[in-house]
């Protein structure tokens, strides 16, 4: 059997599929066994599906150079893949903590890595739909970790949301997570960027304070993108008395103070037109928050 699995006769992979599942059911795989299903990887069949079922007795070391290629899978194998990943052995454990593979799912480059970005996105929401195990605490523990990726992944603003959703009492995290991004100046990452701002719209007035920590032509971008929080976000600023604490190009901006109109910073439009002309691109905006 393992001279079959070495080198199966063509138009035999589906069989030898079966034959490794029945093999893996009830005991981890042979060293040998191992041996030989890699090599059939590696030299004749480039399909991610035949390592499925050894996928428990994997190291997190030899997960990870191929989770591209399980993502890629179609969204019931990659289910499978995640299972074996997660199931680990009694030995060692799962291979990858639930929120390593969030992470891992967010590190894939679906230009550099050959995986389409729906893949992508589709093996995230797989994800979220396991709340009793992708937890409130597991989203944290990886987005606390992506916010300081260099680059910050495409899909984390979009993961944020997500989170939010499913979990309405991360808000007071995610409000810690925005400010973060304030200091990494998101409105430099146009697609984040965008994310940040439809963020930061739904979960008003808990945002106020971050949107007030941006500088003022970016507020002005985002009261211009979002116009009804001009005076939500002016009427905030009073209840809390915050005139003497803000600049006062931000206060123009919000109405308490009369000046002639300067000529706009070049960023801002800028930063407009760099956000348009990626959205109908592969990976653009609406691609990413439908």
């Amino acid at each position: 059997m393992l001279d079959i699995i070495h080198s199966p006769p063509e138009g035999s992979e589906e069989l030898v599929t079966m034959i490794l599942q029945t093999l893996t059911e009830e005991s981890n795989p042979s060293a040998n066994l191992v041996v030989a299903v890699k090599h059939l990887y590696e030299t004749k069949l480039k399909d991610a599906s035949i390592l499925i079922p050894l996928l428990s007795s994997f190291p997190k070391e030899e997960v990870l150079p191929i989770f591209p290629r399980l993502v890629d899978l179609s969204p019931d194998r990659f289910q499978d893949a995640l299972a074996r990943i997660l199931q680990g052995s009694a030995h060692t454990g799962p291979a990858l903590t639930p929120a390593e593979v969030l992470i891992a799912i967010h590190d894939i480059n679906p230009e550099k890595d050959k995986v389409p970005l729906k893949k992508v996105i589709d093996a995230c929401t797989a994800c979220f739909e396991q709340r009793t195990v992708f937890t409130q605490q597991v989203l944290e523990k990886a987005l606390n970790k992506l916010v300081d990726n260099v680059p910050i992944p495409l899909l984390f603003m979009r993961t944020v949301i997500q989170a939010l959703d499913a979990f309405p009492a991360l808000v007071d995290f995610v409000m810690g997570i925005l400010s973060r991004l304030v200091n990494k100046q998101i409105w430099k990452m146009p697609k984040l960027w965008v994310g940040f701002l439809k963020l930061a719209y739904q979960t008003q007035p808990r945002s106020f304070d971050v949107l007030l920590q941006l500088p003022p032509p970016q507020l002005e971008v985002a009261l211009n993108k979002y116009p009804n929080l001009r005076p939500h976000l002016s009427s905030f600023v009073n209840r809390q008395n915050l005139h003497n604490k803000l600049p006062r190009h931000t206060l123009n901006i919000l109405g308490f103070v009369n000046e002639p109109q300067q000529a706009p910073m070049p960023f801002a439009p800028a930063a407009l037109q760099t956000a348009d002309a990626t959205s109908s691109l592969p990976g653009g905006h609406s691609e990413i928050y439908g």
